[in-house]
């Protein structure tokens, strides 16, 4: 080891960067937050330093370096384009024992500026010696990826009250228990779901003498996996999925998602794929709410977002009824990753001023449907679960008075590997989908942005314009 790892109080600490450019930029702000004093060396500074010096938040010295400039800093930073002027700022600063750090020369200096992650007082610093700035800012990715965003908040309410805590818990080994606790139950759940009065509530009223420890009851997080690209998994859900203790999953969700997850977790398959065998609804929810009975941490893991036609709002209702703790982590929804993915602008001004979502799952809810509020155009319509329905679909939607010209897209497998478009006209729709066999699960989108995909799709394979199999033969015959 190199380096070794130490944190400065630069706090109205006196602090000399040597130039005036966006490096040096870079390294101010840090300083800056850090409260230090800092006094800028240099023939002249760029806009954004140009501006800190007007705001007072900085000194400026507008001189080119020489070793008479360098005051009694504490830490000196060299960040000129010249390496020779910043290998002789590092050798007059390590000659006065000052503390240095040569921009991209770790070799000069005798410091270097780690990559960081900061939540409040907390702060992560990943440094590779200067060796691999990259490798360094890798990893600082994957912690940022795997640290909750209000840990910085929780840090501020235990330092609060930690002359309490050692009052109450004057045993270390007790004191550990309690931070354990307070760390991994619903104190930690409250802070990240924003109700910090009620986390610090909750940690005083644990701190009385009669009062009891806080228990690590079992939650539930409601999770949307999105549409099945692992990269698309926002940073929050892929935190609940690496500390799920159980993954109470749907069939749509990808094997690749899932394998995000922690290694040793259970995972339960609960089905939900459109025409196909899966658990009856409230047996899902009786599952989850024994589940967190016996103390689970679970996550209901469901393709796209879990509350836009995925019966998260039932799930919600039911663990509400039955007191127990959850937070919701929305996902990227279908319509928007199948729209994106081949290339169709779900509302755009030239052609679509309105977005409507509507579900097909079943006959009976094809029947409830406004069908003449759907054909009023201007607006982008999203079927979802819309495949077994397309007949019906196609058919109401011209009785009430669209064109059969209207362009329709189906997005098969949208965002996966194996993704499928098919572009044709609402006239053709149902036929398109029974002569490509599309299979669940597939969005249709109708409207006029569905023409965009044939020259802006970009991802899988190119898109498919539909022929209709009597006009191919046609064709065929012909040539």
């Amino acid at each position: 080891m190199r380096h070794f790892p130490v944190f400065l109080d630069l706090n109205d600490q006196p602090v000399d960067v040597v130039g005036g450019g966006s490096v040096a930029a870079r390294k101010i702000d840090l300083l800056l937050r850090s409260g230090a004093r800092v006094r800028v060396i240099a023939p002249a500074l760029d806009g954004e330093l140009a501006a800190l010096l007007e705001q007072g938040r900085l000194r400026w010295l507008p001189e080119a370096f020489s070793p008479a400039l360098l005051g009694p800093a504490m830490l000196v930073i060299a960040a000129t384009s010249d390496r020779q002027v910043n290998a002789q700022v590092a050798a007059t600063a390590k000659a006065r024992g000052i503390i240095v750090n040569a921009v991209d020369q770790p070799e000069v200096g005798n410091a270097v500026v780690p990559a960081i992650v900061s939540r409040g007082e907390l702060t992560v610093a990943v440094s590779s010696g200067g060796s691999a700035p990259v490798l360094a800012r890798r990893l600082r990715a994957q912690i940022e990826a795997v640290l909750p965003n209000r840990v910085g908040d929780l840090l501020a309410l235990l330092r609060k009250h930690r002359q309490s805590i050692r009052r109450q818990l004057p045993d270390l080994q007790r004191r550990r228990a309690c931070y354990d606790q307070l760390l991994d139950g619903e104190v930690a759940e409250l802070i990240e779901a924003g109700q910090t009065e009620r986390a610090e509530a909750m940690l005083l009223e644990s701190l009385q003498p009669s009062g009891q420890p806080t228990k690590n009851g079992g939650s539930v997080a409601l999770v949307g996996a999105g549409p099945g690209d692992p990269g698309l998994l926002t940073l929050a859900a892929l935190r609940e999925l690496q500390r799920a203790e159980v993954i109470v999953h749907d069939q749509l969700v990808s094997a690749e998602v899932l394998d995000l997850a922690r290694r040793d977790a259970e995972r339960i398959c609960v089905g939900k794929r459109a025409g196909g065998h899966s658990v009856a609804q409230a047996e899902i929810e009786a599952l989850l709410i024994r589940l967190a009975a016996d103390g689970k941490r679970v996550v209901r893991l469901k393709g796209g977002d879990p509350l836009i036609f995925a019966r998260g709002g039932e799930e919600l209702s039911a663990l509400t009824q039955a007191g127990v703790r959850f937070r919701v982590v929305p996902g990227i929804s279908a319509v928007q990753a199948c729209a994106a993915y081949a290339g169709i602008p779900l509302t755009d001004r030239r052609h679509a001023q309105a977005l409507r979502l509507v579900t097909a799952h079943c006959g009976g809810s094809v029947d409830a449907v406004d069908w003449a509020a759907l054909t009023a155009g201007g607006e982008t319509l999203a079927f979802y679960m819309g495949v077994r329905q397309a007949a019906r679909i196609q058919a109401r939607l011209i009785a009430h008075g669209l064109s059969a010209q209207t362009p329709v897209a189906c997005i098969e497998n949208g965002s996966r590997p194996q993704q499928r478009v098919l572009l044709g006209s609402l006239g053709d729709l149902a036929a398109m989908l029974r002569q490509h066999q599309v299979a669940s699960p597939a969005l249709l989108l109708v409207g006029e942005v569905c023409r965009y995909a044939s020259t802006q799709h970009w991802f899988g394979r190119p898109a498919q314009d539909f022929v209709p199999a009597s006009t191919r033969h046609s064709q065929q015959r012909a040539a």
